[in-house]
């Protein structure tokens, strides 16, 4: 029993739990944004529902509708959340302390391979 409680009571359980239900809340805005832009773009250029097509009886309208809702959502996601986040995470992370990088590691141990040959 103990192992169980330990494995409840782990933080990063937790918070996989409140990404889900966030999540879940989060997605129910995107949908009903996606659907005002769709509104839009049937108010600019006609009904943006391809359900109805079927060229030579094969039913491809619902999967076009549904590749535009998505290319939609994934424009939404970007510019109006992975774009700020980035830029709001780029402006208050702390710059990386001046140290060893990769190439002067390197450069240490090949002069002290050439001194010891």
């Amino acid at each position: 029993m103990k192992g169980f409680k330990d494995f409840i009571m782990r933080g990063n359980l937790i918070q996989l739990a409140v990404a889900f239900i966030i999540g879940g809340a989060f997605a129910t805005v995107v949908t009903t944004f996606t659907a005002i832009i769709l509104a839009l773009i049937g108010k600019l250029g006609g009904s943006p529902d391809f359900s109805n097509y079927n060229p030579s009886n094969v039913p491809v309208g619902k999967f076009l509708t549904a590749l535009v809702a998505f290319l939609i959502l994934a424009f939404v996601v970007y510019f109006f959340i992975v774009k700020p986040y980035e830029s709001l995470k780029a402006r208050f992370e702390k710059p990386a302390a001046p140290g060893d990088t990769v190439e002067s590691l390197l450069a240490e141990i090949r002069d002290e391979l050439r001194t010891k040959a």
